[in-house]
């Protein structure tokens, strides 16, 4: 399937707790009268997650967050074409259900909230029920409600050719400030609270535009900067240790040497066992990120999901 046949989208599965009962919200399409989980189509220069909070607010009326991804489901459009859909939870707190502004329009004509089985009993299509018996999974590993920590490459620095100062004062090219900006809105959608980056300028540069959109400072650091990894004296533990601990959505941008050693961290942390698959997420491309995502209510079970990210820029 070629990349022109095929028509991108992403959406999720929104969950809340009431009087301690989990219910998941559905929604009635007015055009197609259907029942379906929120989503919809990638717009021009938006990364997926970005797709997924937008369109979960647009179609619900609730602003969300997103917790661990829950797979990707695939069919065929009555054009031929093949539409691709990413999901991931994402819960919806008491404050953003009471803003929601949403009425019945051309689009959705309802949204209910359901318990599992009478979502099941109620969702029109077959790929819907797959990603809700992925988020039934969750459910029952008891890992259902996460937190990310996303490990954050710098975007394109100037070459160290172009450059006759300190490396640590090396800036952004203008590739990586365009880089800073893309990802800027791929991070928030994951709720990120906390901004931790090593003291190098490329770092700080590429989270000026994450720190700027949410309000919330850096955090700079030189326990993950390239400098300190190189002499021995990084304190990547101590960073990724207090970060777990916090509980609380963090980004930590950092440098392609010392990338490794945070995933290895991040997983000697939550007692997860290693393997290529750490590599994998540490082997970025400036500009990208991997989310690591870890139980809120057990952060030593291991790490529940690791989904990597390149911006479009």
């Amino acid at each position: 399937m070629t990349a022109d046949l095929a028509v991108y989208a992403a959406g999720g599965v929104v969950w809340r707790l009431v009087d301690g009962k989990l219910r998941v919200l559905l929604i009635h399409r007015t055009k197609y009268r259907d029942v379906t989980l929120p989503k919809g189509k990638v717009d021009p220069g938006e990364m997926l997650v970005e797709t997924a909070v937008r369109e979960i607010l647009e179609e619900t009326g609730i602003r969300t967050t997103l917790g661990a991804p829950l797979g990707v489901s695939r069919y065929t459009l009555p054009s031929g074409k093949q539409k691709i859909v990413h999901y991931w939870s994402a819960a919806a707190s008491d404050e953003a259900i009471r803003a929601s502004a949403f009425v019945p329009n051309d689009e959705v004509s309802g949204v209910e909230w359901v318990s599992l089985k009478k979502a099941h009993a109620r969702l029109s299509y077959p790929v819907d029920i797959e990603i809700l018996e992925h988020f039934e999974r969750l459910l029952d590993d008891g890992v259902l409600r996460t937190f990310p920590i996303i490990a954050l490459r710098h975007g394109k620095a100037l070459s160290r050719d172009e450059w006759d100062g300190r490396d640590a004062l090396r800036p952004l090219a203008p590739r990586g400030k365009a880089q800073a900006k893309a990802v800027a809105g791929p991070l928030q959608a994951f709720g990120v609270r906390r901004i931790v980056s090593s003291t190098a300028v490329r770092c700080t540069s590429t989270v000026a535009p994450l720190s700027k959109a949410t309000g919330r400072r850096i955090h700079e650091t030189d326990l993950i900067s390239q400098d300190a990894w190189e002499d021995g004296t990084a304190g990547v533990r101590e960073v990724v240790g207090r970060r777990v601990r916090s509980g609380k959505p963090a980004v930590l941008c950092s440098h392609g040497p010392v990338l490794p050693e945070i995933l290895t961290e991040l997983a000697l942390a939550t007692g997860t066992m290693r393997g290529s698959y750490l590599s994998d997420a540490a082997a970025l491309e400036t500009g990208a990120f991997s989310v690591v995502h870890i139980s809120a209510t057990n952060p030593g079970s291991g790490i529940v999901a690791i989904e990597t990210h390149a911006p479009k820029a």
